[in-house]
Order: structure tokens, then C-alpha cells, then sequence
């Protein structure tokens, strides 16, 4: 869409283009002493005597319970920390290079919108539409600076102020016609990140303006 706005010598456009249990064997207890013991034969002659010791074997000992246990039990597997959440990246340093670029940053800082960066790709452009506008005989008019403004690749929407003063280059005066036209004014505050301004005097004094937003 482009829009067209004319007031003194201002023109304004503005273009709109997803538990391992291990098993462990007892081992036999400690063995325990065998008495001897006394026998009695019955029938006998009533003489008793005693066996030599370990004639009879002695009882097995009881084995000690032994408990299973783990040699080194693997350690609990952690589950991995999360990773940190991705850094917001930088925004852009703004850079400024001319005073109208600064009083339009000025203008959008006053209605809480961020400053526009120079974008020297659109200051080709401005210069160019700038030194048309002040060749003689040139009509006041757009002519195709938003399209070039596209080939810059900044975003679908992209837009473009013009205007002229008769005293010579003056940002402080265009700047207050710009955001007194409300064509003007909507491209200052729009929804951009980009811009580039250039001036260009004709021979006779008059001094032209074009400010190209993306």
C-alpha cells in the first residue's frame, strides 16, 4: 500500500510488502572343642572307660548367618542437568550519522518507541532520491525510492519522507513539519529499524530532504 501526503513541502509514502545382590559363600564357623565322653557298655563288667578323644567325630558347628552385601554398589544415575536456557541476542549498537536521524529518535523516544540504527544500504538510497529532487526542473514528487528501499532486504515494510526548505539545509525546521503532518509523523513513529537520511541544495538555495525508513 502506498500513501501519499502533500502539506508545504513535505511528501510522505509508506509501503507495507513462522543392591546387585552378590552371593557369598559361609564359610565354616570357628570349630568348636570335642569332649571326651564317658560310655558305659551295658552288660559289661561295670568297669567303665573312657574313648580315646576323637574316636567319634564331633558335630558339625552351626554356620554363622552371613548376610549378602554389595562390594562398591553402583552409584544412583543422576539425571543430567538441564542445559541453561539460550542468551537473548545483543540487540544491535544504534549508530547515528546525521542530526535528523537524531531528532527522529528523539520524536520516537518520546512515545516509548525505540531508535531507529543508520542502514548505509538506505543512505544510498536517500542520497540518490535527494539529489533528484534538487536537479531543476524535477517535479516534487516520489518516485522510486520505497522500491529501492525493498532491494535492502530490512523487512517487508519500508517507507520514505521527503520535503524541501527554501533558507537551506535545516533539520529542526523539517523535522517539526514532519511530525506536524500526520502522513509524516505515521512514518517517524512506524514500525521500523532502519533509516538513512541525505540532503542535497539546489543552485539556487533550496535545500531537499529524503529520509528513507526499513
Amino acid at each position: 500500500m502506498r500513501v501519499f501526503g502533500l502539506l508545504g513541502g513535505l511528501v510522505a509514502v509508506a509501503v507495507i510488502g513462522t543392591v546387585a545382590v552378590a552371593g557369598v559363600r559361609p564359610g565354616a564357623g570357628p570349630a568348636r572343642p570335642v569332649t571326651v565322653a564317658q560310655v558305659q557298655p551295658g552288660g559289661g563288667t561295670g568297669y567303665g572307660y573312657a574313648l580315646p578323644q576323637g574316636l567319634f567325630p564331633s558335630p558339625s558347628p552351626t554356620p554363622l548367618p552371613v548376610k549378602a552385601v554389595t562390594s562398591n554398589p553402583p552409584a544412583t544415575q543422576q539425571a543430567p542437568a538441564p542445559k541453561p536456557a539460550p542468551k537473548p541476542a545483543p540487540k544491535p549498537s544504534i549508530v547515528v550519522r546525521s542530526t535528523q536521524q537524531a531528532l527522529i529518535n528523539q520524536d520516537r523516544a518520546r512515545y516509548h518507541l525505540g531508535p531507529l540504527t543508520w542502514s548505509s544500504c538506505l543512505a544510498t538510497v536517500a542520497r540518490a532520491e535527494a539529489a533528484k529532487l534538487a536537479t531543476p526542473g524535477v517535479a516534487f514528487q516520489h518516485y522510486d525510492g520505497v522500491s529501492r528501499d525493498l532491494t535492502c532486504h530490512l523487512g517487508r515494510q519500508v517507507g520514505e519522507n521527503i520535503g524541501w526548505w527554501s533558507g537551506g539545509i535545516n533539520d529542526s525546521q523539517l523535522n517539526t513539519m514532519f511530525m506536524n503532518s500526520p502522513e509524516h509523523r505515521a512514518n517517524i513513529l512506524g514500525p521500523y529499524h532502519y533509516i538513512a537520511t541525505a540532503w542535497a541544495v539546489r543552485s539556487d538555495g533550496r535545500a531537499y530532504i529524503a529520509v528513507e525508513f526499513g
